[in-house]
């Protein structure tokens, strides 16, 4: 069930580009109700897991990293194999890289010596957080 390997390697290989936003699906009157998605243990650690990839992800952005796109595509990589067909938990995990990526947008307009302190404790953050999500709940 849990697949945290790839999500560890993912993103210790990460890099950057725009957020991005998913369309949510808006529900038809007379369908029957979906029923509610069981959390998982571990989606805490996971939200802040999505958050920490869009804050990297911009702060990578703004300082003109080459490897530009590794941070989104990481990001893209946990939503589809974590969030697969549950849409309510997509739509959580998007929310939190957006407003990790929104957050520091509106802090850093300039690549600085703060930014660049703060993608790296972030970075340290987020191995530290898969390391301790695949040690406790991987298989």
């Amino acid at each position: 069930m849990i697949r945290f390997l790839a999500i560890r390697l993912s993103l210790l290989l990460a890099l950057l580009a725009p957020p991005f936003a998913e369309a949510q699906e808006t529900p038809v009157i007379g369908t029957p109700a979906v029923t509610a998605e069981k959390p998982a243990p571990y989606d805490a650690r996971l939200l802040r897991l999505s958050e920490i990839l869009g804050s990297v992800h911009y702060l990578r952005t703004l300082c003109k990293d080459e490897a530009a796109d590794g941070w989104r595509q990481s990001m893209q990589d946990l939503l589809d194999k974590e969030a697969g067909g549950e849409a309510q938990r997509r739509a959580r995990m998007t929310a939190a890289f957006n407003r990790g990526y929104r957050t520091f947008a509106s802090v850093y307009t300039a690549c600085t010596a703060a930014a660049v302190v703060a993608d790296e404790r972030y970075r340290a953050e987020g191995a530290t957080l898969a390391s301790e999500i695949t040690a406790r709940f991987g298989n």
